[in-house]
């Protein structure tokens, strides 16, 4: 079975976005740049719902080419476009950049996904998806990159839960600017 993670920066208070989905407050040092850029080239299959989908897509494809672009956003840019990913989505009608749109429940395509041998791991990106596949108990893994901000409401991490879900620590580590990285296993 392969491994589904879910990933983001997140407020103290737990939000990956602030009211009117701004992401200000999450600008990543270098190093946490380049920790995500690891994560993207090692990731197999990222599944994106539509909003993230449409962020991510306005900006990476293209970013490479932008005059200033660092090398670090160069690379980033190109692994991003060779990632393969799928899209949830009921209102997008095209997507590009290796990418695939499902156009059917989410859970069912995940079900399927996670069960396809070898391929490697599966993230998730994005809190609406994250948290119907959170309800659905198929997330492996939660990694937290923790900034040191109270944002006080926007987008959470997390969604309401019908049960708890149970959760093993296996790895701590912390970035400039005080940013707290914390993985956590699902305990089955």
């Amino acid at each position: 079975m392969r491994k589904l993670s879910y990933g983001m920066n997140v407020s103290l208070d737990g939000y990956i976005a602030a009211p009117g989905d701004d992401l200000g407050w999450s600008v990543p040092s270098d190093e946490l740049f380049q920790w995500w850029s690891d994560r993207v080239g090692a990731t197999a299959l990222a599944l994106y719902g539509r909003k993230t989908w449409q962020a991510m897509s306005s900006h990476w494809p293209t970013a490479d080419q932008q005059p200033g672009a660092t090398p670090a956003e160069i690379m980033y840019a190109q692994r991003w476009r060779n990632m393969p990913k799928v899209v949830f989505s009921s209102t997008t009608s095209t997507v590009d950049w290796n990418t695939r749109l499902v156009t059917g429940d989410a859970v069912t395509e995940i079900t399927r996904l996670k069960a396809a041998e070898g391929g490697g791991p599966l993230d998730i990106v994005g809190a609406t998806l994250a948290a119907t596949v959170m309800r659905a108990g198929l997330i492996d893994e939660y990694v937290l990159l923790t900034a040191p901000v109270l944002l006080g409401g926007g987008t959470p991490f997390f969604t309401a839960l019908d049960s708890w879900v149970n959760l093993n620590l296996v790895e701590t580590r912390t970035f400039s600017g005080g940013i707290l990285l914390t993985r956590y296993e699902t305990r089955r």
